[in-house]
């Protein structure tokens, strides 16, 4: 199924709108999970809608609600987001870790509480946009999906990080990663029709890897319910130790240090915990060096000789920019399964099917 972001966006929008969400609040939603849907992260877009929906309903995530500041020394700031989407909260607590940083040179926000906050990546961009280095370390609480290096039973979210790096001369460099081998929304992707996995993202109680989905989820529709990860395996870090390393200190950093929770089994809801650092990058580039510096470097990085015959080097952020040209040039396409869940979740809300190109 092929559809154009914009008819996406707004189906989107009403839904969440018919929902309870405010109008505003509907708009970031929509939008945040179209971008995500526009630069291949298809596991942080609109296969999410049914989901949230299912939080919103059981009021494990709340609407149109604002940041607590629970404390403010200065360059340091801890926020709590009250369950609310994140696509609300995340972005408020980047405003303020950024005007912090402009003040001071940096800072350091520890956002607690969150509702799922989409593609982090996305709040790369935002600081880069605004002349600022950001590392965003993520955990889940109460999302326990992958195995540790070594073991085969779930004790880990899947963790995400993101670094951004402005270019004055060019586009940012956006590093974003899931901790696990693959991020739990490629498996739902994957469940529903979409990309096959690669054959070591889960492994079983056996110790045995495999792409199926079915060792996540089960016989249940993950589409809906969130609970359903009835399956008898985990997900596999990323890299090895490395990853399931990386993955240990995001729950340590994002969960335990912000308050939010490292992850576990005993939570009533899905949360996310965020710290983040922002760094202003004229206060580091006192002789107007970083730009040229940057141009330098991501010019020889490229000009590696490419492993594949007519392929490309790309930076981090590349993929995602080529992918946003195509898709909203040419659509973005939804498995079959996934966009029956959301024309579904429309229905229910009794906001009638867009036109798509099939």
């Amino acid at each position: 199924m092929l559809i154009q972001a914009e008819t996406l966006c707004k189906f989107i929008h009403d839904i969440f709108s018919a929902a309870g969400c405010s109008d505003a609040e509907s708009g970031r939603i929509a939008r945040n999970l179209v971008d995500a849907n526009l630069t291949g992260h298809d596991s942080h877009g609109v296969i999410r809608t049914p989901r949230y929906l299912v939080w919103l309903r059981e009021g494990k995530l709340l609407p149109d609600q604002d940041i607590t500041v629970v404390s403010d020394a200065g360059a340091l700031l801890i926020l709590d987001g009250n369950y609310g989407y994140g696509q609300t909260v995340g972005p408020l607590a980047v405003k303020r870790g950024i005007d912090k940083a402009a003040e001071h040179g940096v800072s350091i926000v520890a956002l607690r509480h969150a509702g799922h906050l989409g593609r982090i990546g996305a709040f790369s961009e935002t600081a880069a946009d605004a002349g600022q280095v950001s590392i965003h370390f993520v955990n889940v609480a109460g999302s326990v999906l992958v195995a540790p290096f070594g073991g085969t039973e779930r004790r880990m979210s899947t963790a995400p990080i993101a670094i951004g790096v402005p270019a004055p001369d060019g586009p940012p460099i956006i590093l974003d990663f899931a901790t696990s081998l693959v991020a739990e929304g490629k498996i739902l992707v994957a469940a529903t029709g979409g990309k096959p996995l690669p054959s070591d993202s889960l492994v079983g109680p056996d110790g045995q890897t495999s792409g199926d989905p079915a060792l996540l989820y089960g016989d249940a529709d993950p589409t809906v319910n969130q609970g359903d990860r009835r399956g008898p395996g985990a997900l596999t870090a990323m890299g090895a130790h490395k990853g399931s390393g990386l993955a240990l200190m995001c729950e340590l950093l994002a969960g335990a240090l912000t308050g939010s929770g490292a992850t576990g089994p005993d939570y009533s809801r899905v949360h996310n915990g965020m710290l983040s650092i922002y760094m202003s990058v004229e206060r580091f580039d006192t002789d107007d060096s970083f730009a040229a510096e940057i141009k330098r470097y991501i010019s020889y990085f490229k000009s590696s000789k490419p492993a594949l015959t007519g392929g490309e080097v790309m930076a981090p952020g590349d993929p995602e920019r080529k992918s946003r040209a195509e898709r909203l040039a040419n659509g973005i396409r939804l498995a079959d399964d996934a966009w029956g869940a959301i024309i579904t979740a429309g229905r229910e809300h009794g906001i009638p099917e867009p036109r798509a190109k099939s």
